[in-house]
C-alpha cells in the first residue's frame, strides 16, 4: 500500500492522503488527478482499468485503490 501513497503524494505532494477517510468527498483528487493517478497505476501494475471502474467509490481511499487494482488482475 506504500507504492499507492507514493503515487499519490507524487500527484498532490502538498496533501496528506493517510489522515483522510475520502479522497474525493475532501477534495484531495479531482478528475485530472484520477487521470494522472490511473496511468501510474496501469504502468506499474502493468493492468487497464475499464471505464466502468471508474468512479468515485473505486478511489475513496488507499484500500479501495488496492481493491480496484486486484479486480483489475494486478498483484500488490
Amino acid at each position: 500500500m506504500d507504492t499507492i501513497y507514493d503515487m499519490l503524494a507524487e500527484i498532490k505532494p502538498e496533501h496528506d492522503f493517510k489522515s483522510s477517510e475520502d479522497y474525493i468527498e475532501d477534495g484531495l483528487l479531482d478528475s485530472f488527478d484520477l487521470i494522472a493517478l490511473i496511468s501510474m497505476l496501469e504502468e506499474e501494475y502493468h493492468i487497464t482499468v475499464d471505464a466502468l471502474d471508474i468512479v468515485p467509490e473505486n478511489f475513496c481511499d488507499a484500500q479501495a485503490i488496492v481493491n480496484l487494482v486486484k479486480n483489475s488482475g494486478g498483484a500488490i
